[in-house]
């Protein structure tokens, strides 16, 4: 194997096998910050052994094995956490004993303990609520989803050093703040189990529909979402609302291919070919939504987000769509998760399912919102709904307006078309 391709295994056994090697060490030194640091210096130690000796037959053993010899080496220089030193010497005594027998096993076994429980362990530390959102979602993916801080900056826009200095103080708090490295008693699990939905979500929406930048769409983000929202679901199989995120992420996921034209261009829903969509991902989110559902979480919000994308899914034509259940589902989400957007995108249910008249009388008592104020969406509702009406005029200001407040390029140019179409159609009628 050639060094580029040794490097790229490299890689590739990083990405599967990072969040697992850092929850089997934060379980060991009880500190996230450190485990990441005892796992890169494993990695290190990878990149220039492997080029030598060719990739592991189980390259996350190794990296395991590695790591713990530099966390017993880190606890000799230093001095620290005695009674932690005499754990982790016993335990490698222990393995090194076995070792002799049959160290492959041995190290196979330390590994495989509890590795569920230890990813568990890790998912709801790296999204303790004591973090801000952003730190919550930058540590998420440095830890769980193998991102490099330049990778995290690129896919949010955000200077890198922002986001190093967003990781570095996460880390700080969750020492400071002594977090422990478990799983919450029963009573607490919710609120914890919230803010991981909550930043998994964030991160799948961000790929779903960028903020800002150039692009509409980040796959990479919707990916690392949804395999951490699948592992999720494996750790907590009994949870209905885990399982209603991924049913939610799964058929969103479904329609990638079709919201991008060649160039680039955002697609709306009405408009994508639905042969496009990913019909193995809708079963995969239909299947999770029946497991929800038989838990008896039909009513959670991501459950009724799920059933709301369900109705989509299975329309074989945009015309088919089911638009009276989609504003039952909504007025649902509204009773237990109410919100102005919600309510904006309850508005559109609304306007398909009763005309637009009834929709715009929904969208204009929004307009004085707050929260909506600089929501460029409730502009470019407002101007569909006025264009359908025939108050072109109207309608144009609107996406004109909408444009103004959109950092993503992408969607700045749809808008503006948009406006740009109205404007040729006035002058074509004057």
């Amino acid at each position: 194997m050639t060094a580029s391709a040794t490097h790229s295994a490299i890689d590739a056994v990083w990405r599967i096998e990072s969040a697992k090697l850092i929850a089997g060490l934060a379980r060991m030194v009880r500190d996230v910050g450190l485990a990441e640091e005892l796992a890169q210096d494993a990695l290190v130690v990878a990149l220039e052994t492997w080029p030598k000796t060719g990739v592991p037959d189980k390259p996350g053993a190794w990296l395991m094995a590695a790591a713990k010899n530099r966390a017993l080496d880190y606890y000799r220089r230093t001095k620290l956490l005695e009674r932690k030193h005499e754990e982790l010497g016993r335990e490698l005594e222990a393995e090194q004993e076995m070792a002799a027998a049959d160290s492959a096993a041995a190290i196979d076994a330390a590994i495989d303990d509890d590795i569920g429980d230890d990813l568990l362990r890790l998912i709801l530390t790296a999204c303790h609520p004591v973090l801000s959102t952003e730190a919550r979602v930058a540590l998420t993916l440095r830890v769980l989803g193998g991102l490099t801080t330049e990778e995290i900056a690129r896919a949010f826009l955000v200077p890198e050093p922002t986001i190093a200095q967003r990781i570095v103080r996460a880390k700080r708090t969750l020492a400071e703040a002594r977090v422990p490295f478990e799983v919450p008693r029963a009573d607490e699990l919710a609120a914890r189990l919230a803010s991981v939905l909550e930043v998994l979500y964030l991160v799948f929406n961000e790929g779903y529909s960028a903020t800002a930048g150039d692009d509409w769409m980040r796959p990479a983000l919707c990916n690392d979402a949804l395999r951490l929202g699948r592992i999720l679901a494996e750790l907590l199989p009994g949870e209905p609302e885990v399982h209603g995120m991924v049913a939610l992420m799964e058929i969103q996921a479904s329609r990638a291919s079709a919201r991008v034209g060649p160039s680039g261009e955002p697609i709306l829903l009405p408009d994508q070919d639905r042969a496009r969509w990913d019909q193995l991902l809708i079963g995969r989110g239909l299947a999770a939504l029946e497991g929800a559902e038989a838990l008896g979480g039909a009513n959670g919000p991501y459950a009724l987000q799920a059933a709301i994308a369900a109705c989509h899914a299975r329309a074989r034509t945009a015309a088919e769509t089911d638009w009276a259940r989609i504003v039952a589902l909504y007025d649902a989400l509204a009773q237990i998760a109410p919100s102005p957007v919600v309510e904006l995108n309850r508005a559109v249910a609304v306007s398909m399912a009763f005309g637009p008249a009834e929709g715009l009388a929904l969208v204009d008592a929004l307009t004085s919102e707050p929260l909506l104020k600089g929501y460029h969406l409730l502009p470019a509702v407002r101007g569909d709904l006025l264009a359908k009406l025939g108050r072109a005029d109207e309608a144009r200001a609107e996406f004109e307006r909408a444009a103004s407040l959109t950092r993503n390029s992408r969607e700045r140019k749809l808008l503006l078309d948009r406006a740009g179409a109205l404007d040729h159609a006035l002058r074509v009628v004057k």
